[in-house]
């Protein structure tokens, strides 16, 4: 019984850190050092819904959405039903490939961190992202409506209003930068230095796979 009311509050923790993050991020990344078993098993549900957030935020912002409602057999009900499954896979595939490369730019700096722990880091640093799916998607839907998905809707002068996401994924990088210095223990020059060298190659992967 006092194992499972330990554990229990160990996910009541990490779910608030979900939360904190964004508020108090040093903190939250300083308690990604516990690699127990335990405390990696808690904090599983938060990483598993902030990265599904992320994902579906990050699919709302893409082109292949621009066209979604034009075919006529496709509801609102679908295209969220679309953007919900397209998103989780999407923050699924991103969480390990994206996650990948940070382990490895910070591996090149001197990082003795796990696979784990930078997939971790990486998902509690795109909270940004998913408050933007609660936050800034919801009213950018209610003012563009159906032409946000379909062809030719998103040139109706809404560009400025479009670019406010990208303010969602600086914030999320600079979250990196924060979990990597607070993780690792670096200094701001050296943290700085990986994070670019991830946040470049990550760029290029996403443009990559965006080309395919």
């Amino acid at each position: 019984m006092a194992s499972d009311a330990q554990s229990h509050s160990r996910e009541k923790a990490w779910l608030l850190r979900a939360l904190v993050v964004l508020q108090s991020p040093r903190g939250v990344f300083a308690a990604l050092r516990d690699d127990s078993e335990a405390d990696v098993n808690a904090r599983q549900e938060p990483v598993l819904a902030l990265v599904w957030l992320a994902g579906m935020a990050a699919v709302l912002a893409s082109p292949a959405m621009n066209d979604l409602m034009d075919d006529p057999a496709r509801d609102a009900v679908v295209v969220a039903i679309i953007i919900f499954f397209a998103g989780g896979i999407y923050g699924l595939v991103a969480y390990f490939l994206l996650g990948g490369v940070l382990h490895v730019c910070t591996r090149a700096f001197g990082s003795q961190g796990t696979f784990r722990r930078a997939r971790h880091m990486l998902a509690f640093a795109v909270a940004p992202l998913a408050l933007a799916l609660i936050t800034f998607w919801p009213i950018r839907i209610a003012v563009e409506g159906r032409a946000l998905f379909e062809y030719g809707g998103r040139d109706g002068g809404h560009h400025v209003f479009a670019n406010l996401f990208y303010a969602f994924v600086v914030w999320a990088i600079v979250l990196v930068l924060i979990g990597v210095r607070t993780v690792h223990g670096w200094t701001w020059a050296r943290s700085t230095a990986a994070v670019a060298v991830a946040t470049a190659a990550a760029a290029l992967l996403v443009l990559g796979t965006a080309l395919l």
